[in-house]
């Protein structure tokens, strides 16, 4: 089963640890929706930042950002986040707008909220898996706003460590369906053996004509990069120790584990879609980013 790296303790279910990097990615979909030339727009996100104690103060807008995109939190970072969004919003899309795709699976979902931003095809079910504190604080928020999602969309409180996909396939969802799925931001807390373990499930659950799309880090001493701007940043200013959060242990080969099983993978670095669509961060030196991948997969 997985193990998740780390657990939340904390009330709110976003109020310490891994959940608290919730927050933050929210607090960047907020400031990336505010931007003239955004490229991700998430109404929802500013609420949940606004929500919780452990954000207080933070800024949801760019006019809140001081040194613009050369803060290296509030500006670097959150445009990063505002540009993962955006490919895997497009990413999603296409698999179930162009695709056979009518099952969208989010594991680890987090504050996500594509089952209410985005325009899905009738038809069309949203899974979302993540722990039960978590979706309870986003349902708290999302109904105060009185939010309507545009597909169907279940929930699971589930923890990773259970057995996700047998919950998975009891609220309905059709491993002999097509479908998409959505690992963002999840795998860098996992030890090598629960990600092989999730990749596994999701070869196992996805028939022809399914996809997944995920994001890895492939350095190898994720430490050479602690006094990087970024990781000083979020340390120093929000309290997050992301590399503390981090497994450190050396990552599988997931990409070519699919490739065996007959997958098609692409693997991307952020800077290629920066590059494609004229925004977003680029190389600099002692970059936290630099071995961030995105991976898209699709079985023929």
């Amino acid at each position: 089963m997985v193990d998740t790296a780390q657990a939340n303790t904390g009330t709110e279910g976003v109020a310490g640890g891994v959940g608290v990097t919730a927050l933050l990615v929210a607090a960047a979909r907020a400031i990336e929706t505010h931007r003239p030339d955004a490229l991700a727009r998430d109404v929802y996100a500013e609420h949940f930042v606004l929500a919780a104690q452990a954000s207080q103060g933070w800024p949801v807008r760019p006019r809140e950002v001081r040194d613009g995109e050369t803060d290296p939190l509030w500006g670097r970072f959150a445009r990063y986040f505002g540009l993962r969004t955006r490919v895997l919003d497009d990413f999603l899309l296409h698999s179930t707008h162009h695709g056979n795709a009518r099952q969208v699976v989010v594991l680890g979902a987090g504050l996500d909220t594509r089952a209410f931003r985005l325009e899905w095809p009738p038809g069309c079910v949203v899974f979302e898996i993540d722990r039960e504190e978590v979706l309870a604080f986003k349902h708290r928020v999302l109904g105060g706003l009185s939010a309507v999602p545009s597909a169907a969309r279940v929930p699971l409180a589930m923890d990773l460590r259970a057995d996700w996909a047998g919950a998975l396939t009891g609220a309905g969802f059709d491993p002999a369906a097509p479908s998409v799925w959505l690992v963002e931001g999840l795998l860098f807390y996992l030890p090598p053996a629960a990600e092989t373990y999730l990749i596994d499930t999701v070869d196992r659950l996805t028939p022809g004509g399914g996809a997944l799309a995920y994001e890895v880090k492939l350095e190898k001493d994720l430490l050479a990069y602690r006094d990087s701007p970024l990781y000083t940043a979020t340390r120093q200013r929000i309290g997050i120790d992301l590399l503390d959060l981090f497994d450190r242990e050396p990552r599988p080969d997931s990409a070519g584990r699919l490739a065996g099983r007959g997958w098609s993978t692409s693997v991307r670095t952020p800077f290629d879609f920066t590059r494609l669509l004229g925004r977003g961060p680029l190389p600099e030196p002692n970059d936290a980013l630099a071995g961030n991948r995105w991976v898209f997969a699709h079985k023929p």
